[in-house]
């Protein structure tokens, strides 16, 4: 038999799963690493130095370092992390309204349904009804302004 059939004869299946076992904690480590420094940058509440500080001492003792700042400030990462990915959503709402259009006036549909109603509990008349829904139609007017005339006091 040659070298390379041997070599799988002499590792056994125990020696594999340590093997494996090692390198996954290996990767988590770094996983673990990673996470910590981008908390650091992430953490508005830290000063310049207190940033540079943490970095240097994660980096220059890493085992230590990250044992350290899990202890002393890990309580409070995830709620940076969550702070962050709602702010990340927000922002992604925020730019998915705009790209759709949505400048923040309301449909004409809207308008119109807000018009029947305002009619339909007789705060304007049919004339003015009219003459505001060809203001919508047209796209000269919102139906905001019989709205709030027909709100206001006295009327």
């Amino acid at each position: 038999m040659s070298a390379q059939t041997y070599l799988a004869y002499d590792y056994p299946l125990l020696s594999v799963f340590w093997s494996m076992l090692l390198f996954f904690l290996w990767i988590m480590w770094f996983v673990l690493l990673f996470r910590i420094v981008g908390d650091i940058f992430r953490d508005d509440a830290l000063s310049g130095w207190a940033k540079t500080g943490w970095l240097v001492f994660t980096i220059l003792l890493p085992f230590l370092g990250v044992f350290v700042y899990v202890i002393a400030r890990g309580k409070n990462m995830g709620r940076r992390e969550i702070a962050q990915a709602r702010a990340q959503q927000e922002a992604f709402d925020a730019h998915i309204k705009e790209a759709a259009g949505g400048t923040g006036r309301p449909s004409s549909a809207d308008e119109l349904s807000k018009l029947s109603e305002i009619r339909a509990r007789g705060d304007i008349t049919d004339e003015e009804f009219r003459r505001a829904k060809e203001l919508v139609l047209t796209g000269h007017g919102p139906a905001e302004h019989v709205g709030s005339a027909a709100r206001t006091p006295g009327r």
